[in-house]
């Protein structure tokens, strides 16, 4: 009897104990709840403070009073949390049983704390997608075991992917895409057996892609697309024989296609774009995988390689889409007009937009194998390739009967200009392909330039709505920083642009500038202004010409398949023009306006801004350059020129500073702004303009370490690898890099000016190539006061300065940033005994020859 009291004694205490327990931690993990409410500013609404947050508490979930669940995705904070958003979670700390933790979406700027992998010992889902997280990704997170799901896309992660991820055992989705990590992908990859989803696309990885992935059965999506990668595509990745998809676009792959590829059972997806694959294709691999696959909805992407031989393309037509273009594919093909497959820039006969023969020749040529001349060896032009014929007849007509015409129309333009145009403020500078311009010369304005000066026509509000069908949303192209796009149709049936200025909502009035520079200045660069509409009270509404192609923004990659996410990037030939046209137009607000104009692409000290660099820059149907968002122009800042113009072109009374200080009304700060947008059309990467200004140095320090004018090599590096660059190509994309470069110096004052910056991208290859005839007549100055110097001493400070640059340790990788001098091996790249550039290309600045000659006496 005393036996079983003491027994049932026992199990009382325990059990006192064990309530006694779960009600002491349940009060601190209602205390670890709260402090997370405070820290993350949530408002009372979702998280009321006096209820149950178990069962009352938006996003919580528990079991048997545990906290196992909190999803504060789609959540709001209190005025006081917006202002101030921070990664504070340490209250997490307490929940020792918490299994999934979701802030996607939700504001946490800040570094992932490296007691994750130290506390949260049962999370099993991690999702920080879109949450502006910083910093590197702790290597503690490999100790989370349990961790099935981790979602960190989207964020502004740097650093190399720490070895450790690779114990995760139980990892099922690992999502690491849209950083800028860089480093090679860890080989411990290859132990997740449980990995379904592995997606570290469009980041900065490098090196070869670990072959062991091939032995993951389980894996179903493979993305590693938009980084660069280098070396062959593993073999083993045929042994997946449940891959769904797989992307590999957008690297550096070179070596032959796998055969082993035509293994893949279940797969749906394949794009291999945009690489240097190269070789013959693998004969009947269409044959053979669409026997395996459900080829109804495969979807193929193998453009823009290098790829050769005449393979078996008859069983295309069973796939859902088909992307061979831009290879070398020769041979005949009887039925080229399926829908689905897309052959261009091919060397296929019976196959329109065809390469030019002489170009297939070459390539064959240079790799020794035999060329079928498209079945015609007498010929000079591939057959079929955009009728040429018929074009070249039409040509000569169009010639023939309008030249009388266009003669009568050029001197009435010239004509227009001459009444118009202030002398002291008109340039005529002609396309990016004219090559240089000797001083005080000014060419006439290309043909295929045409555009309006002044306001053009006034039209009625009546007008202005029949032209957009009364502003009807499905007309409506974009909100822009200072007013609404619409899409409109002339009663002549010519398609425009409206922008709709609501002044309640514009404080500033923009649309007044944008009038006041069409009134004073007029240039072929500047997109054209066809009308105006001024009679409303609270709209006013601008006319523009059509860009045909949009803007550098969404014509860099434009996508040509909207089912398949297929895209189509500019390639080298136009955007060096791009590049040219934009340097002109603001070479001509910046030296031959009076006052100098300053552009301001970035917008950043705008409310409502939204722009971005590249989408300032328009292009019409031939892709030449028209500058766009108008509305922010300013004369520069400290400019007391005495033809100023008017109040609405006033200088403004507080402007966003850019780097080092820079006013962004001043000529530097377009210049640094330019930097950037030649840096987008080198590496492809257009989030360049859109990243806050940390993220964007971080960015900077990775990459400008590759563009040195010692190393032409460096630049493959960090090329935009859907560019097909011959060797003769690769010194004009490493010279507008160098020319980036420059652009980017933290010193305004160490910035060239856009006229210097005109004449580099019009003569790119002399800037890298040393001339010994005008090497010999530079002058000899001390590397700190040369003006060659100065235009390729970005990110180069002495000590005093006390900057930090970056450096590398040649082509296989980065070396963290750190401090050196003027005398260290830091600036090497830099020294006076390195090649020069040509004077006719950057003479040197007034004042540094008049410096030399006071040392002289």
């Amino acid at each position: 009897m005393e036996e079983a009291q003491r027994g049932l004694l026992k199990i009382s205490i325990f059990m006192f104990l064990l309530i006694h327990c779960g009600v002491a931690q349940s009060h601190i993990e209602r205390v670890a709840l709260l402090g997370l409410r405070t820290s993350l500013g949530l408002r009372g609404k979702d998280w009321p403070i006096k209820a149950e947050p178990c069962s009352k508490w938006k996003g919580v979930r528990c079991q048997n009073g545990r906290v196992v669940e909190i999803d504060v995705s789609g959540l709001r904070r209190t005025h006081k949390g917006k202002s101030n958003p921070q990664f504070a979670v340490d209250s997490l700390a307490n929940l020792t049983l918490l299994q999934s933790f979701n802030a996607s979406g939700f504001s946490l700027p800040g570094s992932i704390p490296d007691w994750f992998g130290q506390s949260l010992n049962a999370l099993q889902v991690l999702d920080l997608r879109f949450c502006s997280v910083n910093g590197l990704i702790p290597s503690s997170l490999g100790n989370l075991r349990k961790l099935k799901y981790l979602y960190l896309s989207d964020n502004r992660l740097t650093g190399i992917i720490s070895p450790e991820l690779g114990q995760l055992s139980s990892l099922s989705v690992l999502d690491l895409s849209r950083n800028t990590l860089t480093g090679s992908m860890p080989s411990a990859f290859e132990s997740l057996s449980n990995l379904t989803r592995l997606d570290l696309s469009s980041n900065f990885l490098s090196g070869p892609i670990p072959a062991g992935l091939g032995n993951i059965s389980r894996l179903q999506y493979l993305n590693l697309s938009d980084n660069s990668f280098t070396s062959s595509i593993p073999g083993q990745f045929g042994g997946l024989s449940e891959l769904v998809e797989l992307d590999l676009s957008k690297n550096s792959l070179s070596g032959s296609f796998p055969g082993e590829l035509r293994g893949l059972k279940s797969l749906q997806k394949m794009d291999i774009g945009n690489n240097v694959v190269e070789g013959p294709f693998p004969d009947g691999f269409f044959m053979s995988i669409s026997s395996n696959v459900n080829a109804t909805v495969a979807v193929f992407t193998l453009s823009n390689n290098q790829l050769y031989g005449a393979p078996n393309l008859s069983s295309l037509g069973k796939f859902h889409s088909v992307d061979l273009s831009g290879n070398y594919l020769q041979g005949k093909v009887l039925d080229a007009s399926q829908s689905n497959v897309n052959l261009d820039r091919n060397c296929l006969q019976m196959v329109r937009d065809q390469r030019p023969l002489e170009d297939c020749r070459q390539f064959y040529a240079h790799k020794g194998v035999i060329f079928d001349d498209f079945g015609t060896p007498e010929s000079t032009q591939p057959p079929l390739t955009n009728s040429k014929a018929n074009r070249r007849l039409i040509y000569i007509m169009v010639g023939l009967f309008g030249g009388i015409g266009l003669i009568v129309l050029l001197v009435l333009v010239m004509v227009l200009l001459l009444r118009t145009c202030d002398k002291d403020i008109v340039n005529q500078r002609g396309t990016a392909n004219m090559g240089p311009v000797p001083e005080g010369a000014s060419p006439p304005i290309p043909k295929d330039l045409v555009y309006m000066p002044g306001l053009g026509e006034s039209f009625s509000y009546d007008q202005i709505l029949q032209f957009t069908g009364a502003f009807n949303e499905a007309n409506l192209i974009k909100h822009g920083h200072s007013g609404d796009l619409f899409q409109g149709l002339l009663e002549s049936g010519i398609p425009v642009v409206i922008k709709r200025v609501d002044l309640h909502s514009c404080k500033n009035e923009s649309y007044m500038i944008e009038l006041e520079v069409f009134s004073k200045v007029s240039h072929a660069r500047l997109v054209p202004l066809l009308g105006h509409c001024l009679e409303h009270e609270t709209e006013k509404h601008l006319v523009y010409k059509v860009m045909p192609n949009g803007d550098l923004a969404s014509s860099l990659h434009r996508a040509t398949n909207s089912e398949d996410d297929s895209f189509q990037s500019l390639d080298w030939i136009t955007r060096l023009k791009i590049a040219t046209g934009a340097a002109e137009g603001l070479a001509y607000l910046h030296h031959e306006c009076a006052p100098p104009l300053v552009h301001r692409l970035a917008c950043q000290n705008h409310p409502r801004a939204e722009d971005v660099q590249a989408s300032s820059i328009l292009l019409d149907d031939k892709f030449e350059v028209r500058l766009g968002s108008l509305s922010e122009v300013h004369s520069q800042e400290g400019d007391s020129h005495p033809k100023a113009l008017t109040r609405f072109l006033r200088k403004p009374q507080i402007s966003g500073q850019g780097p080092s200080g820079s006013s962004s009304a001043t000529c530097a700060y377009d210049v640094y702004c330019f930097g950037k947008v030649l840096l987008e059309l080198v590496t492809g990467k257009l989030d360049i303009s859109k990243w806050d200004g940390a993220t964007t140095s971080e960015w900077l320090e990775q990459t400008l370490p590759y563009v040195s004018i010692c190393d032409k090599e460096l630049i493959t590096k960090i090329v935009d690898p859907s560019l097909i660059i011959y060797e003769d190509l690769l010194e004009e994309v490493w010279a507008m890099a160098i020319v980036a470069r420059s652009c980017l110096n933290p010193r305004p004052s160490r910035r060239p000016p856009m006229k210097y910056i005109l004449k580099a991208l019009e003569n790119p290859l002399k800037v890298v190539r040393g001339e010994s005839s005008s090497s010999a007549r530079l002058r000899t100055l001390s590397s700190r006061r040369s003006w060659n110097s100065a235009f390729f001493g970005s990110w180069r400070h002495s000590s005093s300065d006390g900057a930090t640059i970056p450096s590398h340790t040649g082509v296989s990788g980065l070396r963290q940033p750190g401090r050196v001098n003027s005398h260290g091996s830091g600036g090497r790249e830099f020294s006076s005994s390195n090649k020069r550039l040509s004077s006719e290309i950057f003479p040197e600045p007034v004042e540094l020859q008049d410096l030399e000659r006071q040392d002289e006496h």
